[in-house]
C-alpha cells in the first residue's frame, strides 16, 4: 500500500501546485502520522510534486498573451526580486498567482526552478519537524 499512498501523495502534492485545486498538507499529515511511509520518503514525494507542480504553473505563464497582464502588484514583486520571490511559491493561493507571473515575466528559468524547489522542501520539512 505504500507505493500507492506515494504515488496519491505524488498526485495531489502535483495539483495542490497548479491551478487546480488540492490539498496535500492533509495527506502528507495523515501519511506521516499513521506512518504509511518512511518519512523522508513523504517529504521527498511531496517535495517533487509541488516542486513539478509549480513549474508546470510557471510555464503555463509563459503563454499568457501580453495583454493579460496579471495584477500589478504581484508583477512589481516579481520585476524587484526576480527568480527569488519564487521561495515563497509554497504559500496557498499566492504561490501559483507568483508563479503564473513569473512564467508571465519571463524570469531566469534555472534560479526560478530552483527557488520553487527550495521553497517546497522548506514547506513540507517544517511540517514534518511539526509533526516528528
Amino acid at each position: 500500500m505504500e507505493a500507492g499512498s506515494l504515488i496519491g501523495l505524488f498526485v495531489s502534492s502535483f495539483f495542490s501546485a497548479s491551478v487546480l485545486p488540492g490539498s496535500s498538507e492533509i495527506i502528507f499529515v495523515a501519511m506521516i502520522l499513521n506512518e504509511t511511509a518512511p518519512v523522508w520518503s513523504v517529504v521527498w514525494v511531496a517535495t517533487v510534486g509541488n516542486t513539478l507542480g509549480g513549474i508546470a504553473t510557471f510555464i503555463l505563464g509563459r503563454f499568457l498573451p501580453s495583454y493579460k497582464m496579471p495584477g500589478q502588484k504581484m508583477s512589481a514583486l516579481i520585476q524587484r526580486w526576480g527568480g527569488l520571490s519564487l521561495l515563497i511559491s509554497w504559500v496557498p493561493l499566492v504561490g501559483d498567482v507568483i508563479c503564473v507571473t513569473a512564467g508571465w515575466l519571463r524570469t531566469q528559468f534555472i534560479l526560478s526552478v530552483s527557488c520553487i524547489a527550495l521553497g517546497k522542501f522548506f514547506r513540507y520539512w517544517i511540517l514534518m519537524v511539526g509533526l516528528t
